[in-house]
């Protein structure tokens, strides 16, 4: 199977499978010096995990992460780094039923199709539960970013099935399970959630995730354009079907002269444009929204064919969640801060020594360094 590796200088290549002994990843091009401990990574891992409240999937897992390489001493070596987190609450059982007969709107056809045969115990390798690697992978480049060049990233869940959530608080989605930035609509997010859970039914969502600190220069104006890695990362997120930078699909009813971001000496006049130009962060906030589908592991009896192509109904049972957008928010954080770090070392490599006369008018507008209320730190712990 190709296609496990993310990334050219900062990669990540990852293994394992929902139902197997563990999931693990191989984090190679870190460089040496970084303080880290397994404590670090655990924290942006505990924020993916199930179980955590009643909103999600309520499969028990720990997710406890073990370094077993790459670190000596609690610095980085500049040696691969590996990582593994064993699975403990897998419940095969559950997935008998699938044995013989596919999912409308999951991998399990076009894994049979592609290889021949399938792990049909929570979908193997295609299972969300493989993005819990890239947490903990992302969770290195998020802590080198921070401190190395000052870069802030979070995110929060900005529309749920017909309620659009703004940025009233982004700091607030760290204290609720739904990654809500607006207070205010969670008893309707949780009356939402709990009607769905009686219909055994399940519904869409959409993320937007930030990157605040971002310098100039990050991207190539040609294949390997900033907005296009980033939009190949988020796109590579189980159940994403759309990414947007910036205004996104809007841009489609805008006009030039609203539309293009004007330059001051004292900063940009907007960021319609989501911190790139031509491939190039701008040094204005990188801004990504990802569009995620209703899971198709509901228990709504729906049509489908067995292995041999005859048709029968399928349910799915175990234990699932009603909205996948819920947890998705640190892992779209995790790739938004891959690519950033994946980037910042290219960039490094070919021009570390150049010095451009033009001012970066995105630090002269803040010289401080003030940035608008977000969390530094997500808690230890996710809400219950």
């Amino acid at each position: 199977m190709a296609g496990n590796t993310f990334g050219r200088v900062f990669t990540v290549t990852s293994f394992g499978e929902s139902h197997g002994p563990a999931l693990g990843c191989v984090v190679d091009g870190c460089p040496p010096g970084l303080a880290l401990a397994e404590a670090d990574l655990q924290r942006d891992v505990d924020r993916r995990r199930a179980g955590t409240s009643q909103f999600v999937s309520q499969r028990r897992e720990t997710d406890t992460v073990r370094i077993l390489s790459g670190v000596f001493e609690g610095l980085t070596t500049g040696a691969p780094i590996g990582l593994v987190i064993e699975n403990v609450d897998a419940r095969s059982r559950d997935y008998e039923r699938l044995r013989d007969r596919f999912r409308p709107g999951h991998a399990d056809y076009t894994y049979q199709q592609k290889y021949g045969l399938r792990d049909h115990r929570g979908g193997g390798r295609s299972s969300a539960r493989e993005t819990v690697m890239r947490v903990a992978a992302g969770a290195i480049a998020r802590k080198y970013l921070a401190e190395r060049l000052d870069v802030r990233i979070y995110g929060y869940l900005s529309q749920i099935g017909p309620y659009r959530l703004e940025p009233r608080d982004p700091a607030a989605a760290y204290a609720n399970p739904f990654f809500c930035p607006d207070p205010e609509q969670l008893p309707q997010l949780e009356q939402l959630l709990w009607d769905l859970r009686a219909a055994g039914d399940s519904i869409g969502a959409r993320v937007t995730v930030c990157a605040e600190g971002v310098p100039p220069g990050l991207g190539e104006p040609v294949f390997d354009k900033l907005d296009a890695d980033l939009a190949h990362a988020m796109m590579g997120i189980n159940a994403v079907k759309a990414v947007e930078i910036g205004d996104g699909v809007a841009v489609a009813f805008q006009r030039g002269s609203e539309h293009r971001d004007e330059l001051t000496p004292t900063g940009f006049a907007s960021n319609h444009s989501g911190g790139t130009l031509g491939g190039i962060s701008s040094g204005q906030a990188i801004l990504v929204h990802l569009s995620l589908k209703p899971t198709s592991s509901i228990q709504v009896p729906g049509r489908t064919i067995d292995l041999d192509g005859q048709a029968v109904e399928v349910v799915t049972t175990g234990r699932h969640d009603p909205c996948v957008g819920l947890r998705a928010v640190p892992i779209a954080e995790a790739m938004l801060a891959l690519v950033l770090m994946d980037h910042h070392l290219r960039h490094r490599a070919q021009n570390a020594e150049v010095r451009s006369r033009t001012p970066d008018i995105t630090r002269a507008a803040n010289p401080a360094g003030e940035q608008p209320r977000q969390p530094q730190q997500p808690p230890a712990k996710p809400p219950r």
